[in-house]
């Protein structure tokens, strides 16, 4: 598009806009729309954050997030990763062709300042509900608790939920 505004060729116009102009694509993902009460939302979260941090320095060493990833069951190795060393004079192994695996498994983890706190495989053919979620995240304090021997009192904001655990 822009080569051909300015009738030059692609690899021109991608050498200036790199390396002269040190510019790079990238993008940031964002809901498409949100509306005036999720906005309103995020901003009490936000502040909420903010003034805990502001009152606790150690806040930022209580926060616990997670996240899921959908994992291959069998994930091959590149073609440099399973190269061998051979001696002159011997012929080339011999390398089987591998596929992706179709099979997938998601993993939940969930981590603190210090590491992996807990993690579980969804079952196959299971679906993530609210209920599921829930269940896994009263996993995780069981084992906040048992584990790390916390008196919890947590607020899941993001569920429109106040839970209080306590030893």
């Amino acid at each position: 598009m822009i080569a051909e505004s300015l009738n030059m060729s692609v690899g021109s116009v991608f050498t200036i806009m790199t390396e002269d102009l040190k510019k790079k694509k990238c993008a940031r993902f964002v809901p498409h729309t949100l509306t005036t009460e999720q906005k309103e939302h995020r901003i009490a979260s936000s502040e909420d954050l903010i003034a805990a941090a502001d009152e606790d320095p150690n806040f930022l060493k209580t926060i616990v997030t997670g996240d899921e990833s959908w994992c291959l069951e069998y994930d091959p190795e590149t073609k440099r990763q399973s190269s061998e060393w051979t001696s002159p004079g011997k012929g080339r192994p011999m390398k089987v062709r591998a596929s992706k695996s179709k099979t997938k498994t998601m993993l939940l983890v969930f981590f603190d300042s210090r590491g992996i706190i807990h993690h579980e495989f969804l079952r196959q053919g299971s679906t993530v509900t609210g209920a599921f979620y829930k269940d896994v995240l009263h996993r995780l304090l069981k084992r906040m608790r048992r584990d790390l021997g916390l008196k919890l009192s947590l607020y899941f904001r993001a569920l429109d939920i106040r839970e209080e655990y306590s030893n």
